[in-house]
């Protein structure tokens, strides 16, 4: 299981990186709407090698067959090797290439709430949230933590849905289905 796990893993994080990276250099141009809906497409992507990765392990290593548990854990092993790629990824990006990404956000934010014609309160509120989100930001753990909440539950899905599709029962053999054998 850890040469799949490891393969597949290498490539959907492998891929979910280069597209991240990819879009960086346009981030401005793209915008933050525009930024999530690129960054999510991306993920989605790159976690379709744990439908990959699960089908190689059931008909390379477990002869054919696999059960839900079994397709579950290889998918959502796969799954944490790709986060951690994006993670890494994202910490080298965001404390080298991006400087100033809380600031712009932050900005975008609370101009968002402030079109939205909110009161004063709540722009203050959003105000005060993004400048707690900032100080967050900066501690790398918590950074890493929090972006590692963006593709996780993404692949979680997508494991769970590629276990149901690849499970795949042994059939009874005419021995087993016979009469039980005598013991002595």
């Amino acid at each position: 299981m850890k040469k799949t796990v490891l393969i597949f893993g290498l490539i959907s994080g492998a891929i979910s990186s280069a597209l991240m990276m990819s879009f960086m250099p346009f981030i401005d141009r793209i915008g933050f709407d525009n930024g999530m809906i690129l960054g999510y497409t991306a993920i989605v992507l790159s976690f379709i090698f744990v439908f990959f990765g699960i089908r190689s392990y059931r008909d390379n290593v477990a002869g054919g067959h696999i059960s839900f548990g079994r397709a579950f854990a290889v998918g959502i092993l796969i799954t944490l090797v790709s986060c951690i790629f994006y993670v890494g990824t994202w910490e080298i990006a965001f404390y080298n290439f991006m400087p100033d990404f809380i600031e712009k956000w932050s900005k975008y934010a609370i101009e968002q709430v402030t079109t939205s014609g909110a009161s004063k309160e709540v722009i203050d509120a959003k105000a005060q949230e993004m400048k707690n989100l900032a100080v967050m930001m900066n501690n790398p753990l918590i950074n890493a933590a929090l972006t590692f909440t963006e593709p996780f539950p993404v692949g979680l899905i997508i494991t769970t849905i590629s276990a149901a599709i690849l499970r795949k029962k042994r059939k009874p053999t005419d021995e087993a289905v016979g009469e039980p054998a005598l013991s002595s």
